[in-house]
C-alpha cells in the first residue's frame, strides 16, 4: 500500500530554522512560538548570528521578566525594528544576554528609534551620579560635581554605559536579521567616541566629588583624548589612551586625574595615561609649558606620530585647545627629523615582529595586512605632506585617507580600496569584541567551524552561490590582507618618501643620498642620473620648484611600475623644461590624478610620444576623464579631417599650409598613442586612427599645393586629380611604422592639353610629396608611389586612360594583386570612383584569377620570403616577413579575394580583418583557421606597433627575452607584462596561423 504524502507544517521545525540544540523544540514552546501566529518571529530567530544562543537567551530572558514577558513577546510580535535589534543582539553577544538577563526592563532601550546624540549621552551618564556643574573660578562647560560619590557610583556608571553601548550594538547589529539599515562604520566609532566622552566626564565628576570635598576645584585639567578615541574611530571595546594637562600640576590635579582614571577604569573600560612624556615613567600630569619643553627637547619620533590624533575631550576645554595649538606646529614639521621615516618604518616594523607567528594570519590589529598597516602608511604620509598641505590635518583614519586622496597623495582608486578593506577589518574586530565584551583582535582559528560559521552571520556575510557563509569570509579575508599589505608597500615605503621627508621647508631640496637609495629601491638603473634630473626640476626657490617636489614623490612611484624609469624620467624632465612657460601643465599634474598617472605611464614606456608631447602640449590635457571618459578618446576622425582643412586654408604658402596641418597631424599622432600606450585602444581601432590622420594630412596638403599653384597660374587646374590609398593605407590599416602607399591620377579637363596638364599634375605630386617628406622633429611623412605601373621607373602620374590601357594589357600578377587594397583617399572624389571602376574588372576578374596567376603569385611570395628578411632577422619572430606574419596573412586573404571576390561581392574590400570576416561567414574557410589568421594578424600588428612605440622609431623584430621585450610586452597589452610569456604566446599564435597559410596559401 502506497502511502500519501505527508503534508509540510505550516510551522517551520527546529531543524529548518538551523536550531540545533536538543532543548530548542521546548524553548520554543516555552515561549509560545511553535504556532502558526509565530512564524515570522520564527524565520526572524533562524537569521540570528547564533539562533540557539539567542533561543536560550530569550528564555532566560523570560524567566527573569515573569508576568512583564507579554509585553515583550507583544513588542517581539509587532515591532520589526525592536525584533532585528533583539535577536541580533542576543546571537551576537553573550555579554548583552547577560545584562539583559540581569536587567530585564532594559528592553525597552531597544525601542528608541535614533542613537543618542553626545549631549544626551552625557547628560545620561551625569544624570546616573546626580552631577551638577561645577562652581568656583574653574568651573567650565566639561566640569561637573557628583552627588554620588561612594562606592555604589561605578556600579551606577557602569550599568548605564553597558545601556548605551547595548543600544547601539543592537543597531549595529540589527541588519543581519530584519531589512534595518546599516549604520556607517564612521558612525559606530564616532558613536564609541562620543560614549568614551561622557564616560569621562562622569568619571571625573566622581573624581571631583572625592578629591574636592571642601571646595571648588582649585586647578584647570585637561583631559586629552588620545589614539583611536582622538580620532573618534574607537572600538567597542578598546583601552582609551589619554594625557593630562593642568595648570598648576600639582598634587590635586595629579589625584584628580587618577581618581578619574580608577572610577573609569572599574566603570567603563580601561584608561591608559601611557603616552604621556616619558610614559609611564614619567609625571601623570604636566603643565602646558612642560609639555612644550619635553616636545622640544626630548620627544621622539613615535611620540609625534601619536600625538597626530590629539583631542581635547573633556575638563577644561579651553585649556586643551591651547595644548593642542600648541603643539601641532611641532607635530607637522615632525618629518623633518633626521632618519624620520626610517624611525616610522621601523617601528611599524617591531610592531609587527611582536605578533607571535602561529597568530599572524588570524590577527586583525598587528599582523601583515592588518589595520595597523593602514592606520601607519596613512599617519606616515600625513605627516610627510601635513606640514604644507592644511587639508591633511585630520584625526580620523577614513577621512585622513580621503584627504590623502583629494590632495593626490594618494590614488583615488588605492584610497577607496584601502577604505573599503579598513572598513572590512574593523567590522570583524567589532563582532569578535562583541560576543564577550572582551578586548581582541584575533580571528577564530582555522579549525574552529563554529566560530567562523559565527563571525560570518555576525557580519551580515552569506553564501554567494559557490561558497557558504564561511567560505565567502575566508576569501574576504584573504583579498582584504592581500590588498592592505600591497597597498601598505606601495604607500608605506612610497618613492622618495623619506627623501621628501628630509626636504629643507623652505628650498625643498631633495637629499642626494637618500635619494639615490630610493631611486636604486625603486628600480632606476641610474639612480645619480635620475638624481641630476630631480635636482634639475625642483631646484631654487620658485613656486613650480615646489610644486615639482611635492609632485615627485607620487610621479616617481608611478614612474617605478612602468618598464623603463629612468628614460622615464628624463622624459620628464624634458616635456617640464618644453613646458617651463605654461602654467597650466603642473597645476593639470597637482589637481587630476588621472592626468598625472597616465603622463607617467607613457613617458616611462614610450620613446615615440615625448618628443610629440613637448610640441603638442595640449594633448596631455586630454589624459583627464571627462563625463564620458577618458577625454583621448572623444575626438572623431572627421573633425580632424575638418580641423587639418581649416588650418591649411588659412595660409596661401603651401610650406607654411603644409605645416599647419602637420602641426594637427603632431597632436592627433600624440593623442592616437597615448591612447594606446594607456590600453585605450584595439589594434583595429589604433590602425583605423592612424590611417584616418593619413588621410586627412594627405586632403589637407594636397588642396593647398593645388590652391597654390592655381594662384600662380592665375587659372584654374588644368586637370582634377585625385590619390589613391594603396596597401595599408588603403586598407585603413596602417601601423606607427607605415609609410603611405599611394598612386596619383590625373584627368585633364576639357579644352586642356594633355601633356601640359599631366607635366602640372607631375609637379603637383611632387611637390606634395618633397613637403610632407621634408625632415622634421615629427614622425616621418614618407608618400611612397612605388606600386604605380612600371614600378619606380614608370610616370609618377598617369592619366586615367593611361592606367586603363596600362591594366588592360600589361598588368602583372602582382600588380593586380597590389589594386586589391587601392581606394580612394584625396582629391577628386568623383575621379578617384572612377578610377576604382577602372580597375575593378582587373582585380576581380570574371571567373576569378587564372591558376597561372596564382602560381606567379606563389612564386614571387616564396622569393619575397627568401630575400626581403633582412640579414640575422630571426623569422619566428619578424611581425611583417616571418612566419605567420603580416605578410603571410595578408597574402593569404589577397589569394582568397582574386579566387573568390567574383563571385562573393562582399570580398570587394581592401581591409585584410574586414574581409577575414566574409571569408568566414562565406564558409571559404573553416572558422577556426579564420581565427588563427585574425589572430595572428591582430598579435603582430599589436607588436609591431609597440616596437615603434617603446622604442620610437620603425622596426619589425621582436627583440631577444629582456628589458626591451618586456617592455613591448606591456605596451601590447600582455595583461602580466611578462615579456617571455608575452614571446611564447606570439610564436605559438604565428605558428599555427602559418600551418594554416602554408595550407590554403601553398595548396592547391
Amino acid at each position: 500500500m502506497v502511502r500519501p504524502p505527508t503534508a509540510r507544517s505550516a510551522v517551520p521545525g527546529v531543524g529548518r530554522l538551523g536550531l540545533l540544540e536538543p532543548t530548542a523544540a521546548g524553548s520554543l514552546h516555552q515561549l509560545g512560538w511553535d504556532n502558526v501566529d509565530s512564524v515570522p518571529v520564527l524565520w526572524a530567530l533562524s537569521r540570528s548570528p547564533d539562533a540557539d544562543l539567542a533561543l536560550s537567551t530569550l528564555v532566560r530572558l523570560r524567566e527573569s521578566l515573569e508576568d512583564a514577558w507579554p509585553e515583550l513577546d507583544s513588542a517581539i510580535r509587532a515591532d520589526t525594528r525592536l525584533r532585528g535589534r533583539l535577536f541580533a543582539l542576543l546571537g551576537s553577544s553573550t555579554a548583552f544576554g547577560d545584562h539583559l538577563v540581569a536587567r530585564p526592563s532594559a528592553w525597552k532601550i531597544l525601542l528608541r528609534k535614533e542613537l543618542p546624540t553626545r549631549e544626551e549621552l552625557i547628560a545620561d551618564l551625569l544624570d546616573a551620579v546626580e552631577a551638577k556643574p561645577e562652581a568656583g573660578p574653574n568651573a567650565g562647560p566639561m566640569l561637573f560635581r557628583a552627588e554620588i560619590a561612594g562606592p555604589e557610583a561605578v556600579a551606577l556608571l557602569r550599568t548605564r554605559y553597558r545601556d548605551q553601548l547595548m543600544l547601539l550594538a543592537a543597531v549595529d547589529l540589527a541588519s543581519t536579521v530584519e531589512n534595518e539599515p546599516v549604520p556607517p562604520y564612521l558612525v559606530v566609532g564616532r558613536q564609541l567616541s562620543d560614549m568614551a566622552d561622557a564616560a569621562l566626564t562622569a568619571a571625573l565628576s566622581v573624581a571631583v566629588a572625592r578629591v574636592c570635598k571642601t571646595g571648588p576645584v582649585p586647578v584647570r585639567l585637561a583631559v586629552i583624548a588620545m589614539g583611536k578615541c582622538g580620532a573618534r574611530e574607537l572600538n567597542y571595546v578598546s583601552d582609551v589612551d589619554v594625557v593630562f594637562v593642568a595648570e598648576p600640576a600639582d598634587a590635586t590635579a595629579t589625584r584628580l586625574a587618577a581618581e578619574m582614571m580608577s572610577v573609569a577604569s572599574s566603570a567603563f573600560f580601561e584608561v591608559d595615561a601611557a603616552l604621556r612624556p616619558e610614559g609611564k615613567a614619567g609625571a601623570l600630569v604636566r603643565t602646558l609649558d612642560s609639555h612644550l619643553a619635553y616636545y622640544k627637547r626630548w620627544a621622539r619620533t613615535w611620540e609625534f606620530q601619536a600625538l597626530l590624533k590629539n583631542r581635547p575631550m573633556t575638563g577644561d576645554l579651553e585649556l586643551g585647545r591651547e595644548y593642542r595649538d600648541a603643539l601641532m606646529p611641532m607635530v607637522w614639521t615632525a618629518s623633518e627629523r633626521p632618519d624620520f621615516v626610517a624611525d616610522v618604518q621601523a617601528m611599524r616594523r617591531r610592531v609587527e615582529d611582536l605578533v607571535p607567528a602561529d597568530l599572524r594570519e588570524r590577527e586583525l590589529k598587528l599582523g601583515a595586512g592588518s589595520l595597523r598597516d593602514v592606520e601607519f602608511a596613512v599617519q606616515l604620509l600625513q605627516l610627510v605632506h601635513g606640514r604644507v598641505d592644511d587639508s591633511l590635518h585630520v584625526t580620523n583614519t577614513v577621512e585622513a585617507l580621503g584627504a590623502l586622496a583629494d590632495g593626490g597623495y594618494v590614488g583615488r582608486d588605492d584610497a577607496a580600496n584601502l577604505t573599503a578593506s579598513y572598513e572590512f577589518l574593523r567590522l570583524l574586530e567589532h563582532r569578535l569584541q562583541l560576543q564577550r565584551l572582551k578586548r581582541t583582535h584575533t580571528l577564530p582559528a582555522a579549525d574552529d567551524a563554529d566560530g567562523m560559521r559565527w563571525l560570518a552571520r555576525a557580519a551580515h556575510i552569506r553564501p554567494d552561490g559557490r561558497q557558504d557563509a564561511v567560505g565567502v569570509l575566508d576569501t574576504d579575508i584573504r583579498r582584504n590582507s592581500v590588498r592592505v599589505r600591497r597597498l601598505h608597500a606601495k604607500l608605506f615605503y612610497r618613492p622618495l618618501l623619506e627623501a621628501v621627508a628630509r626636504m629643507d621647508s623652505d628650498a625643498l631640496r631633495l637629499s642626494p643620498d637618500a635619494a639615490v637609495r630610493q631611486l636604486a629601491a625603486l628600480g632606476y638603473a641610474a639612480p645619480a642620473n635620475a638624481l641630476g634630473h630631480l635636482k634639475a626640476l625642483t631646484g631654487g626657490v620658485s613656486r613650480k620648484g615646489r610644486i615639482q617636489a611635492l609632485l615627485l614623490p607620487t610621479l616617481l612611484e608611478w614612474l617605478g611600475n612602468t618598464p623603463n624609469p629612468d628614460a622615464g624620467l628624463l622624459a620628464y624632465r624634458r616635456v617640464s623644461e618644453g613646458l617651463d612657460d605654461q602654467i597650466w601643465f603642473l597645476r593639470e599634474l597637482r589637481d587630476e590624478g588621472a592626468v598625472a598617472q597616465r603622463l607617467m605611464i607613457v613617458l616611462g614606456s614610450s620613446e615615440y610620444l615625448p618628443d610629440l608631447l613637448i610640441n603638442a602640449p595640449d594633448t596631455i590635457r586630454m589624459y583627464a576623464d571627462g563625463p564620458d571618459g577618458p577625454q583621448l578618446l572623444n575626438t572623431q576622425p572627421e573633425d580632424v579631417a575638418k580641423a587639418m582643412q581649416t588650418a591649411a586654408a588659412r595660409y596661401d604658402d603651401p610650406k607654411r599650409a603644409v605645416a599647419a596641418a602637420r602641426s594637427l597631424r603632431r597632436h592627433e599622432l600624440a593623442r592616437v598613442a597615448s591612447a594606446d600606450v594607456l590600453g585605450m585602444l584595439d589594434v583595429p581601432q589604433v590602425c583605423k586612427a592612424l590611417s584616418s590622420v593619413w588621410v586627412a594630412v594627405l586632403e589637407a596638403s594636397l588642396n593647398a599645393v593645388i590652391r597654390a599653384s592655381e594662384a600662380e597660374r592665375g587659372a584654374p587646374a588644368p586637370a582634377d586629380f585625385a590619390v589613391i590609398g594603396m596597401g595599408r593605407l588603403g586598407g585603413m590599416e596602417l601601423g606607427y611604422g607605415s609609410d603611405a602607399d599611394v598612386l596619383f591620377v590625373c584627368d585633364p579637363r576639357p579644352g586642356e592639353d594633355e601633356a601640359a596638364a599631366v607635366k602640372w599634375a607631375n609637379g603637383i605630386a611632387d611637390q606634395v610629396q618633397r613637403l610632407l617628406g621634408a625632415p622634421s622633429v615629427d614622425p616621418p611623412l614618407q608618400v611612397d608611389a612605388g606600386l604605380r605601373p612600371e614600378g619606380r621607373n614608370g610616370p609618377l602620374v598617369r592619366t586615367l586612360a593611361a592606367y586603363q590601357a596600362y591594366y588592360d594589357q600589361w598588368a602583372q600578377p602582382w600588380e593586380v594583386q597590389a589594386l586589391l587594397r587601392a581606394h580612394q583617399v584625396a582629391g577628386d572624389q568623383d575621379l578617384g570612383v572612377r578610377f576604382l571602376h577602372v580597375i575593378d574588372p582587373i582585380r576581380y576578374p570574371t571567373g576569378g584569377v587564372s591558376e597561372e596567376s596564382v602560381r606567379e603569385i606563389r612564386r614571387i611570395k616564396a622569393r619575397v620570403d627568401a630575400e626581403r628578411l633582412p640579414r640575422g632577422a630571426n623569422p619566428a619572430t619578424h611581425t611583417k616577413l616571418g612566419r605567420g606574419g603580416l605578410a603571410d596573412i595578408e597574402w593569404t586573404v589577397q589569394l582568397l579575394q582574386l579566387r573568390h571576390a567574383h563571385e562573393v561581392p562582399a570580398l570587394h574590400n581592401t581591409s585584410t580583418l574586414q574581409s577575414l570576416d566574409v571569408i568566414e561567414t562565406e564558409g571559404i574557410l573553416e572558422p577556426e583557421d579564420v581565427a588563427l589568421l585574425r589572430e595572428s594578424w591582430i598579435t603582430a600588428t599589436a607588436a609591431r606597433n609597440a616596437l615603434v612605440l617603446v622604442k620610437g622609431k620603425p622596426t619589425d623584430q621582436l627583440p631577444g627575452p629582456g628589458k626591451l621585450l618586456s617592455a613591448v610586452a606591456r605596451v601590447a597589452g600582455w595583461p602580466t607584462g611578462d615579456g617571455s610569456e608575452f614571446l611564447d604566446t606570439y610564436m605559438r599564435t604565428t605558428r599555427r596561423a602559418k600551418a594554416v597559410v602554408d595550407r590554403v596559401f601553398g595548396g592547391e
